[in-house]
């Protein structure tokens, strides 16, 4: 399956030129972001006023590996997408495949770094690659690989990316804790996702040294802000707000199936995050939920595939069940 669109979702402007309203009119459920974000704390005046110093990079990097369970080297970056876009140049330029459908800028920034990226649809095609990706649990269908599946991956392929940005709610699934074993694989960690703070643009990659390393030096001396620094430090310690948080978006998930069941469409699969459903004709479905100002995702190679994240408060749940009761045949 090949996508050279790069066609992504929070792309609310196309939705209001189109359907008209102001951006606070609209329910964003393009993206799957925790609509409840972590309370922001009070950030140090210093964390504004001055360049991260080592000493803030290093307590960013140990709240990290605290919360990821990770005894691996470990970088920060602005966002999963900073070390996509880098992971091309960690190796000279081969034969790369990509498991899909997913993300599509994996397969984009590889093919821009001049691999000869090929886009594959079962975890058998990868064999052989020279460099592979695997999003664990996959956007959008939600599909996952336990980590002794994706061990024995790795030992069929040159470089793994193993890419968990929508890992938070599946610590079970996640490689992290035993990616320091393995000098071939690396981890890549979304924080903006989870935490519903996709602004702050901060996102970590974890692994072997002289793969870390290589990615620190293309990163520079500052790849994110103190007030980024001062953030996550708070938000990866606060074991409670994620065990609550946890429990609250599988409820809401599970409201969300409920709803579109209702409807008429068909659980394709996805993550506390975010639900993938087959509906009867997608770009329809998109149209008449737009038309309630709740903007969806759909996909360029699925007539069917609806993507919807989770509302954030019950006024837009009432908002979505009153939309969806419209789809009702």
């Amino acid at each position: 399956m090949t996508q050279q669109t790069r066609d992504h979702g929070g792309n609310l402007d196309a939705a209001i030129q189109d359907f008209g309203g102001a951006p606070e009119d609209w329910i964003d459920l393009s993206t799957g972001i925790n609509p409840v974000a972590y309370p922001v704390p009070p950030i140090r005046a210093e964390a504004w006023a001055i360049l991260p110093r080592k000493s803030d990079m290093a307590r960013l990097m140990g709240a990290a590996r605290v919360a990821y369970g990770t005894k691996a080297d470990i970088v920060a970056l602005a966002g999963a997408q900073g070390a996509i876009q880098a992971v091309p140049f960690l190796r000279a330029p081969g034969l790369a495949r990509v498991l899909t459908p997913t993300y599509n800028e994996h397969a984009a920034a590889l093919r821009m770094g001049g691999w000869t990226t090929q886009e594959v649809p079962s975890v058998d095609a990868l064999t052989g690659a020279e460099l592979a990706v695997v999003v664990n649990p996959n956007n959008p269908d939600g599909l996952f690989y336990t980590p002794e599946a994706l061990r024995d991956l790795a030992g069929q392929v040159g470089l793994l990316v193993v890419d968990e940005s929508f890992g938070d709610p599946a610590p079970e699934l996640s490689l992290a804790g035993q990616v320091h074993e393995l000098d071939n694989v690396l981890i890549l960690r979304s924080f903006g996702k989870f935490y519903g703070l996709a602004g702050v643009r901060l996102g970590f990659a974890l692994g072997a040294a002289p793969l870390v390393d290589c990615l620190r030096e293309m990163a520079g001396p500052w790849p994110v802000s103190g007030p980024a620094i001062d953030i996550a430090c708070a938000a990866l310690a606060d074991t409670d707000w994620q065990a609550e948080t946890i429990a609250r978006l599988t409820q809401d998930a599970a409201r969300l199936d409920a709803l579109a069941q209702g409807a008429g469409w068909t659980l394709i699969g996805g993550t506390p995050l975010f639900r993938t459903y087959h509906a009867p004709d997608a770009a329809e479905a998109q149209n008449a939920l737009a038309k309630a100002h709740i903007w969806s995702r759909i996909f360029p190679y699925s007539p069917n595939w609806v993507r919807l994240g989770l509302a954030g408060t019950e006024p837009e749940w009432h908002r979505l069940t009153a939309a969806f009761n419209t789809l009702k045949g």
